[in-house]
């Protein structure tokens, strides 16, 4: 009996034992030292993370994984069934850009800042920085400072002394009140010592001199703001260059020329002056304003960053000789947006040092269309990259989209996208052209600035000489040329003949059939083409 108890007390011991095991077991497996398998909406993820699981893990988890949160806005292709393959991908909305002057408030509102896709591998161009707000701090009127504004009186000393105040305190504003002519000569709003974040609110008239005495031996630049951080010019005024007196010329000998002769118009110097030139500055905004009859370029963004231009209108004569529109040079992360141009020349003329360069929503004609160049002038270096051109109205210009090099230069001309471009009546919509010359005859040379990777997509309208133009350099073709979406249809216009597609040394794909064909245009990579990388060139 006494060992039947003993038995059954050494059972219970061993059954209280194996008890508490078990226990401390599972005490274990609670403790910090052991993690459960995550599943996707895990902290984890949270933290940037988690990656999209494999099939058998998602199957092996009997919950679902959670859906990531629905945007308020539709992506760009939503609903549209495949993707163009070139289309950018959806991006955050971007910081909204200061307003227009409450005055120019009818006008299109500032939409958001664009993003758009291209460059190696379709990467986005960085975003130029936000500019200052548009009204803060004090207020200098220029009427205070003893400008007439009654387009005769000379008010240069007004503006200067205007532009003192405000640039020793910052973040303040200039103001031109509106209903009054101003007449300024040529002047220079600049910095380094300048305090930033200065508006200049142009409501009224700003007129350029017309005397030869005014402009000397000849100047570059007759508005000019250098050296700046957070520079705006804003409002619904107007910078009228009164560019005739250079435009035209009128010989007192010439029995032929009816114009009468303008004694004062044959003391201008030959250097013309562009109307308003910013240099050397960034985060830079203008915005509403109207720029007319520039003796030469309207705006010009000389190696400048952070640029901002939107809602505004430039207007020259068709027949106003080297008018360009909006001229940038060694500039980057430009956005120009929703504005209007009509001019003698390039629309917008893109020089070398460029990149970053985001332009969209812009009517140009008449002029000469939107080119990248002329690069490599005088065997010089000349580098652009990363440049989107997108959803423009071209009306009777001269060229639609072009690039243009010249021989002996040297550098690189990559990642460039046109889309979305209507031509109406251009003569020729489509151009790369590495012969560029402006005299009747250049010499032939052997080294040339590279074109690589080049994106037409969606260029459509008519033409009334030709459609495409590719003409490449024997020693370095262009290369990555790629055409979706083209359809040009030819207009018959009087004293214009009509030619067909024309490419030299092109090389690249047709993803979709063109109207007109272009079969002139080789497919695939030119042979032993040793393209060094732009970083390695420029």
């Amino acid at each position: 009996m006494k060992l039947r108890a003993k038995g059954l007390g050494l059972l219970l011991l061993l059954a209280f034992l194996a008890l508490c095991s078990t226990i401390d077991v599972s005490e274990a497996r609670r403790g910090k030292h052991w993690r459960p398998r995550s599943s996707p909406g895990s902290s984890q993820l949270k933290k940037g993370e988690g990656k999209k699981s494999s099939s058998h893990r998602q199957h092996g988890n009997n919950r679902p994984s959670p859906k990531p949160p629905v945007s308020s806005t539709p992506s760009p292709g939503a609903g549209k069934g495949n993707q163009n393959p070139y289309q950018p991908s959806p991006t955050p909305d971007a910081p909204v850009s200061p307003s227009p002057s409450p005055a120019n408030s009818s006008r299109h509102p500032s939409p958001k800042r664009p993003t758009p896709s291209c460059g190696k591998g379709h990467q986005q161009p960085l975003r130029p920085p936000l500019p200052p707000p548009a009204s803060q701090g004090a207020v200098f009127n220029v009427v205070d400072f003893g400008a007439k504004g009654d387009g005769v009186t000379d008010d240069t000393k007004a503006f200067e002394g205007a532009w003192a105040a405000a640039c020793k305190q910052g973040a303040s504003t200039v103001l031109v009140p509106p209903e009054l002519e101003f007449l300024v000569g040529p002047i220079s709003f600049s910095g380094p010592y300048c305090k930033p974040n200065i508006v200049f609110q142009l409501e009224g008239t700003i007129l350029a001199p017309t005397s030869a005495k005014a402009w000397g031996s000849g100047l570059l630049q007759w508005l000019e703001f250098t050296k700046l951080n957070g520079i705006v010019i804003q409002g619904s005024g107007i910078i009228n260059g009164r560019g005739q007196q250079w435009w035209t010329y009128s010989d007192p000998e010439d029995e032929d020329d009816d114009d009468t002769y303008d004694v004062e118009l044959d003391r201008m110097p030959q250097i013309k002056p562009t109307a308003l030139r910013f240099y050397g500055s960034f985060n830079i905004l203008v915005a509403g304003i109207t720029i007319v009859n520039s003796s030469q370029c309207h705006l010009k963004f000389d190696n400048c960053q952070g640029v901002m231009v939107h809602d505004v209108t430039i207007s020259s004569p068709e027949n106003s000789l080297n008018t360009d529109g909006i001229h940038l040079q060694n500039s980057k992360d430009v956005s120009i947006h929703h504005t209007n141009m009509a001019c003698g020349d390039d629309c917008i003329s893109i020089q070398t040092g460029c990149s970053n360069i985001n332009i969209h929503n812009v009517n140009c004609g008449p002029g000469h269309g939107i080119s990248i160049g002329g690069l490599g002038r005088d065997n010089t270096k000349a580098c652009v990259s990363n440049v989107t051109v997108r959803d423009v109205n071209m009306f009777r210009t001269m060229n639609g989209v072009r690039i243009k090099t010249w021989q002996g230069g040297v550098g690189l001309v990559q990642d460039i996208r046109f889309s979305n471009i209507q031509v109406s009546e251009v003569q020729t919509p489509i151009i790369i052209d590495q012969f560029y010359c402006d005299k009747s005859t250049c010499r032939n040379q052997t080294s040339a600035v590279a074109v690589s990777g080049v994106q037409y997509e969606n260029i459509r309208g008519t033409f009334t000489i030709k459609p495409v133009h590719f003409a490449c350099s024997d020693s370095l073709p262009c290369s990555g040329i790629s055409l979706t979406g083209v359809q040009l249809r030819p207009v018959q216009v009087p004293h214009y003949h009509l030619n067909n597609p024309f490419c030299w040394q092109a090389f690249g794909e047709l993803y979709t059939p063109t109207v007109p064909p272009i079969a002139c245009l080789q497919i695939g990579k030119p042979a032993g083409n040793n393209l060094q990388t732009y970083n390695d060139i420029c």
